[in-house]
């Protein structure tokens, strides 16, 4: 796989990445308003993203432990930083709703 073709896969990745960011900071502002429910659709929204974002992360490690050389690239590298992130929020999200929800 060549620079080109990692940079691309960096790109969804961050793309997947920062639409689930997105939707889980919005769920915050709903727990903090009361809209529960709306808060957990959009962390169920989130975890998809987050789910197509491993895929691709998971395509990419498959190919390496199938021996095929990968020219990694910096886009690469912020795509797993942005993911690792986003799932450390998701994590906290369901903390911070139900942190909410005792009020």
């Amino acid at each position: 796989m060549n620079r080109d073709e990692m940079g691309m896969i960096g790109f969804e990745i961050v793309a997947y990445a920062g639409e689930a960011r997105s939707k889980l900071l919005s769920a915050l502002k709903k727990a903090e308003s009361g809209e529960y429910e709306e808060a957990e659709v959009l962390v169920t929204e989130a975890e998809e993203s987050i789910a197509n974002a491993h895929k691709a992360q998971t395509d990419i490690l498959a190919k390496e432990a199938a021996g095929e050389d990968l020219d990694f690239s910096f886009i690469m590298m912020h795509g797993q930083d942005h993911l690792m992130t986003t799932i450390l929020l998701k994590d906290m999200m369901h903390h911070m709703i139900a942190l909410y929800k005792r009020g």
